[in-house]
């Protein structure tokens, strides 16, 4: 390991590789160090750990089994795969959420994992829409507000995103783990899409650093407060996806004085 090595900070990318049994042998020993310093976040991590056991023991079995014969021939079109793997993710997130909810000491790690999750799957079902990439659109962005806000309990605040050549395209109710979700869709002008997932977080959280996740190819900036949580994905650069979220965190932060 280089003094460079070093001193580069570890990332969000390098605590989840270390879970996964994925760091480089470059990284382990300042990986390992940062968390013996940091018990919160070594905590965090022993959390994905447990979790991600818990999912082998449950449910490898389940998806080591042969595909029935009956359905072995059938192939949806192309074109469908991306979204039907995309819904699937979901719907098995959802339900491993359910059995997780009393079954780990880890569960509020889990829960703080799965918004990222959620918002990247969500992201990853509705961005590619041509035709109804949102449920209520921009001509109608009153409505949308009331309606959502009213869904999930909170007065939700849609931030202006034009200046960063992202304008909004509308929302949509969503199902999630604690109840109603909002998502907001917006698009620059080139037809790239982004997406805010707004959801309730665990009773009794107030507040979480401002973080960053990668599912596969879709980034996600999350954050929770005042017990909401928010996820901010897309399929950009992860310092472009920065400059947008920082200003999607300093608009619905900001409280009226």
């Amino acid at each position: 390991m280089t003094s460079g090595d070093e001193s580069r900070p570890v990332t969000e990318e390098e605590l989840h590789a270390h879970a996964d049994g994925l760091l480089p042998d470059g990284r382990r020993a300042a990986v390992e160090q940062y968390l013996a310093a940091h018990p919160e976040e070594a905590a965090r991590v022993e959390g994905w750990m447990r979790i991600t056991a818990s999912l082998h023991d449950t449910f490898d079995e389940v998806l080591d089994e042969p595909v029935p014969a009956r359905l072995s021939g059938l192939r949806p079109p192309s074109r469908l795969w991306p979204r039907l793997a995309a819904a699937a993710a979901l719907l098995l997130a959802g339900l491993a959420g359910w059995w997780l909810r009393g079954a780990l000491p880890g569960g509020d790690a889990y829960r703080e994992a799965m918004l990222p999750h959620r918002a990247a799957v969500a992201h990853a079902v509705y961005s590619p829409e041509v035709r109804h990439p949102v449920e209520v659109g921009s001509d109608q962005e009153a409505h949308l507000v009331a309606w959502l806000s009213k869904r999930l309990g909170t007065t939700l605040r849609v931030p202006r995103l034009g200046p960063l050549g992202y304008d909004l395209l509308g929302g949509r109710l969503l199902p999630g783990d604690r109840g109603p979700v909002a998502q907001f869709m917006y698009a620059d002008p080139a037809g790239k899409r982004l997406t805010l997932y707004v959801a309730r977080a665990e009773s009794g959280e107030t507040g979480t650093a401002f973080r960053f996740s990668q599912e596969g190819a879709v980034g996600v900036f999350y954050w929770v407060d005042r017990s909401m949580g928010y996820a901010l994905s897309a399929e950009l650069p992860r310092a472009e996806l920065l400059r947008v979220a920082d200003a999607v965190y300093a608009q619905i932060e900001k409280v009226p004085g």
